[in-house]
């Protein structure tokens, strides 16, 4: 009887679906963001003007079977850097109005993605506090179409140390093998949207219950 109730818990919560929305402007940017861990239909919808950085962000979304909704509009005649910056504030945000009080989650997961010569693996615990540990190599200075907008490649660590700082979580990542930038990068982002997804999900085994022997996260 308690596990059937505890199930029933579960399957409500993610019938209402897990969502959280930012929006947040300065005089640098204006970004919108809206996160639904529980969508009927996961994908991406990013725009960012960064068309390097809406690919990554797409992936996550994808692979996490997570719903996201970015958009951005950012003093790019300087560089990327401010709009990344403030998209990955926004998406941590919106990602911890989505866990809510976190009850009930899976909490920790892993993912190693391969994708052609480049390996890659993300670790995380959606913990409650935000930390990042990051070893991550690149052939160049830069992601993306020349011609464009492109994404410094120093900045894939800021997004990720940013996204695990405002979403609080644990957040581990490493790019094992690769010599194309582009493929290190997607690899990366693949599996940083596998483990989220996978970390995020709802056990109805442990529905209405926190994920720590503590009783409580943080």
């Amino acid at each position: 009887m308690v596990g059937e109730r505890r199930r029933g818990r579960a399957r409500t919560a993610a019938s209402r679906g897990r969502q959280g929305s930012i929006e947040r402007e300065t005089k640098e940017t204006r970004v919108s963001v809206r996160v639904n861990l529980d969508p009927p239909l996961a994908g991406a919808q990013v725009d960012t003007g960064i068309g390097m950085l809406d690919h990554l962000l797409e992936q996550v979304g994808q692979h996490g079977l997570i719903d996201i909704t970015i958009k951005a509009q950012g003093d790019l005649h300087r560089d990327a850097h401010h709009t990344a910056e403030d998209v990955a504030i926004c998406l941590g945000r919106a990602l911890d109005k989505a866990l809510g009080d976190r009850q009930g989650i899976v909490r920790m997961a892993d993912a190693l993605v391969p994708l052609d010569e480049a390996l890659a693996q993300v670790a995380l615990d959606l913990s409650g506090r935000g930390y990042s540990s990051l070893d991550l190599s690149w052939a160049g200075e830069h992601l993306g179409d020349p011609a464009g907008v492109c994404l410094p490649t120093d900045m894939v660590g800021h997004i990720l140390a940013t996204l695990a700082a405002e979403g609080r979580l644990t957040l581990h990542a490493r790019i094992l093998s690769g010599g194309n930038d582009h493929h290190k990068a997607e690899a990366l982002f693949k599996a940083l949207g596998r483990a989220l997804g996978a970390a995020s999900r709802l056990d109805p085994r442990r529905a209405g219950q926190t994920p720590s022997t503590k009783g409580r996260l943080v």
